[in-house]
This record gives structure tokens, C-alpha cells and sequence, in this order.
């Protein structure tokens, strides 16, 4: 076996062994007690995070998920390719792997964000992938979400994943704005532009 060989066998026992450490975990968010609230400066505003397996989730806070994505998104997808289609994403909400980081308003015992992650294998790399990313709109501009991708980050770092991915309308010009203002660039996986996809793959390096 070759120099390289070894190497990059090595490498992937190593990414397998952080997958495994990162998925054994029931609350991969308890190491990191400064994301577990949302207390934005100059505002009355009073958020507690919980992070939660799919087997774990009310089902009614799966419904709020849903719905509160087909508000969200939902124009987004309909005006492109793929369209909206309710019950492929509310299978894709309700993959027994899912992970959820929700956000509740203290006061209103209301939720108000949401994203859904998995620790996996992509290509190769180890990495945190976020595949939903939503925030009601009375809690939208107030730093909500770019504080719960900070959690993201946190965790993939503690956990040595390689990477944080993520997945884009192209059609959604505030969430690509969004994204990289939070220092995410096109993935080398994302489509070629001759696929004419109607998402990019985008990502952020951990280390």
C-alpha cells in the first residue's frame, strides 16, 4: 500500500469515528450552554434553543415545521422546476436520522425557528448538513437565524466535521444573500450551471 493509500485510509477511519461520536449523541448542543437562549440586545425578545431527534419531536411541532416551511419557501418552489410538493417534504421532515434545533419564544411558549441537520458523509467528507433553515416572520432581521447557524458551526467544529452544507434555491435571492453573509460559498458538489439546477450547494469550511 502506498504512502497515499495509507493516508487516505486513515483519514477516513478518522471521519468515520467523528460520525460515530457525533451521532451517538442525544443533545449534541448541551456542550454549548451559550446557544441554549436567544437574548438579543435592546429587545425584550427571549428565546430558549432545544436540540432534538426526530423521534423526539411533538408531532405538532412537526406540523408547525411543515407548514411554517410551505410559507417560507413554498412560492419559491413552485415558481421554479422542481415545484412544491407537500408530501416529499413532509417525508423529508420526518426522516427517522433528523435532527432538530428549535427556537421557542419564552413568553409565548410559541416556536419560532427551526433548522433540521444530520451529521454525514458527503463525497467523502464528514460534514453537518443543514437541510431547512426557517424562521417566522415576526422573528425574521433580529439575528435569529444567523445565531442558530452559529450553533451549527459550533457543533461541526466540536465534532470535527470538515464541513457545514447546505442547500439553496437559486430563486431565493434573500436566503443566498443570507447565507453568504455567514461566509458560505458555491460547494464544489453543486451542480454544473449546464444541469440548470434549480439549487445550489453551498458550504463553509470548519477548520
Amino acid at each position: 500500500m502506498s504512502v497515499a493509500e495509507t493516508v487516505t485510509r486513515n483519514q477516513a477511519t478518522s471521519q468515520q469515528r467523528c460520525l460515530q461520536v457525533a451521532n451517538q449523541q442525544t443533545n449534541p448542543l448541551a456542550e454549548f450552554p451559550e446557544f441554549l437562549s436567544f437574548n438579543p440586545d435592546g429587545t425584550d425578545l427571549q428565546l430558549k434553543l432545544q436540540c432534538k431527534r426526530k423521534a423526539d419531536m411533538d408531532p405538532k411541532l412537526l406540523k408547525w415545521a411543515f407548514k411554517l416551511a410551505e410559507r417560507n419557501v413554498g412560492p419559491q418552489y413552485r415558481a421554479c422546476s422542481l415545484g412544491w410538493q407537500p408530501k416529499i417534504k413532509q417525508a423529508d421532515l420526518n426522516k427517522p436520522w433528523a435532527r432538530y434545533l428549535v427556537a421557542t419564544d419564552v413568553t409565548t411558549k410559541k416556536p419560532a425557528a427551526y433548522t433540521m441537520f444530520r451529521f454525514d458523509l458527503d463525497y467523502g467528507r464528514s460534514v453537518l448538513y443543514c437541510y431547512e433553515l426557517q424562521v417566522e416572520a415576526e422573528f425574521q432581521r433580529k439575528g435569529l437565524g444567523a445565531f442558530m447557524m452559529k450553533a451549527l458551526e459550533q457543533m461541526a467544529r466540536h465534532f470535527s466535521m470538515e464541513r457545514v452544507v447546505l442547500t439553496v434555491l437559486k430563486n431565493n435571492e434573500d436566503g443566498m444573500r443570507f447565507y453568504r453573509r455567514l461566509g458560505y460559498d458555491v460547494d464544489e458538489m453543486s451542480p454544473d450551471k449546464e444541469e440548470n439546477a434549480a439549487y445550489e450547494i453551498m458550504s463553509k469550511a470548519m477548520f
